[in-house]
């Protein structure tokens, strides 16, 4: 998987690409590590647009994500997912527990 990062005021987004599974947790903690310890990010997007294969281990890093973010009250926002994804997202109940959007 593939990260990529940009920031625009106070929300910083990571841009996935590929297969988000379990190979991937070293590169996607490194990333959102650095947004949640940057005091100027209030919300971090995990941007789903280009994402090909998600795994219950992707779903269990989005949740420690969810969790430390709640820790340093940073909001995380799932953005774009594909139809694929979105119907992942959907059965793991996902839109009880994260913000999801679609633009």
């Amino acid at each position: 998987m593939e990260i990529k990062q940009t920031r625009a005021d106070d929300v910083a987004t990571l841009f996935l690409s590929g297969r988000f599974d379990f190979s991937s947790h070293r590169t996607f903690k490194e990333a959102y590590s650095a947004c949640l310890a940057d005091a100027g990010v209030n919300t971090l997007e995990v941007n789903l647009a280009h994402v090909a294969y998600l795994d219950s281990s992707a779903l269990g890093m989005l949740l420690m994500l969810r969790e430390r973010g709640e820790t340093l009250n940073k909001k995380v926002v799932l953005r774009n997912p594909n139809e694929i994804v979105a119907q992942i997202l959907d059965i793991a109940n996902f839109n009880k527990l994260f913000t999801i959007v679609n633009s």
